[in-house]
């Protein structure tokens, strides 16, 4: 999976796209296994709680809900559009080593 914790991305289907709008979201967690990603403020959904130790009140709480990694798209901050991800390597002549990097189709940025 090319998504990460800690990327932008932008929702282009299903429910979270009317909620941003086109707008660029956080990664928060990244479930490799069952192909789902929780994004910042996207897929919100209400969940009941009873008063506990933790939680004197209880009531209603806000929490994202995961989706589908096919929904989204990386946005690239350099070209200010959400791309593809390529993938290069990049050899230390010095050191003698490569290393793996992604990057953006549109403009070659590293992500």
């Amino acid at each position: 999976m090319n998504i990460k914790k800690g990327d932008n991305v932008v929702v282009i289907s299903g429910s979270g796209k009317t909620e941003l709008d086109g707008k660029v979201a956080k990664v928060l967690h990244v479930e490799k296994a069952k192909n789902r990603i929780l994004v910042e403020g996207v897929n919100m959904m209400k969940r009941h709680t009873r008063p506990s130790q933790r939680n004197q009140k209880g009531g209603i709480i806000s929490k994202e809900a995961p989706i589908h990694r096919s929904n989204v798209k990386i946005y690239c901050g350099s070209c200010s559009s959400p791309t593809r991800i390529s993938n290069k390597v990049i050899e230390d002549k010095d050191k003698g080593t490569k290393s793996k990097v992604r990057c953006c189709r549109l403009c070659g940025a590293e992500l």
